[in-house]
């Protein structure tokens, strides 16, 4: 029903996700071009998005040394047509600068093309307040 290589690169991200390997996962299943879409620009860069896989390892970075995760759970991949697929990421997160603690909600839809992820985009829930989860 779905690509072969579709599901292998959904899956396998997936399994990266749980087992918090991102190392393996950028280095494995990213194109060395790939893009990466926030739904709001990332702080202190002013855009919403990175360009190329160390860019990309750049923003999980910043990531790691900016948030003390404390749960998450990662759900999919679900699949849609022959080069898509989503993840739903749920976190609990703080951010150590401002001691602020958050509970986030994103759906990521990556794009596939020749077995590997060449264009993901990130896209946040909201919080019943109003302020943005992510």
């Amino acid at each position: 029903m779905f690509a072969e290589d579709l599901m292998s690169v959904g899956n396998r991200l997936v399994k990266y996700c749980k087992e918090n390997n991102t190392a393996a996962c950028l280095n494995e299943l990213y194109s060395p071009g790939a893009v990466s879409v926030e739904a709001a620009a990332m702080p202190d860069t002013g855009s919403a998005e990175s360009v190329g896989v160390e860019a990309i390892r750049q923003k999980h970075d910043w990531w790691y040394d900016t948030m003390d995760v404390h749960s998450g759970t990662v759900d999919g991949p679900y699949f849609h047509g022959d080069n898509r697929f989503s993840v739903i990421f749920e976190i609990d997160a703080t951010n150590r600068e401002t001691g602020e603690r958050n509970q986030m909600k994103e759906v990521a839809i990556y794009t596939v093309a020749g077995g590997k992820i060449v264009r993901e985009e990130f896209y946040y829930g909201l919080c019943p307040d109003g302020a943005g989860s992510a």
